[in-house]
């Protein structure tokens, strides 16, 4: 029987830097060009807003994989 991790954890702008290697300005331009995921409000109305560390781990993932694709020709 598998078990199954099915906590999200959510990670915010402050934290977002040190886990990406790219700056705030960076990502927000990022995501202005539609290259990066939108964040999501945590709150319905609120200001706050972060990214499923999923999410994140998704398009890290993929931007290695867009590399090694480019790299391997």
């Amino acid at each position: 029987m598998e078990i199954q991790n099915t906590q999200k954890r959510v990670i915010r702008m402050k934290d977002l830097p040190s886990k990406i290697g790219f700056q705030p300005s960076t990502i927000y331009e990022l995501i202005a060009k539609g290259k990066f995921p939108a964040p999501f409000k945590l709150v319905p109305g609120g200001r706050a807003a972060g990214w499923f560390e999923t999410t994140v781990d998704d398009w890290m993932a993929a931007q290695a994989k867009s590399h090694e694709l480019v790299n391997s020709k």
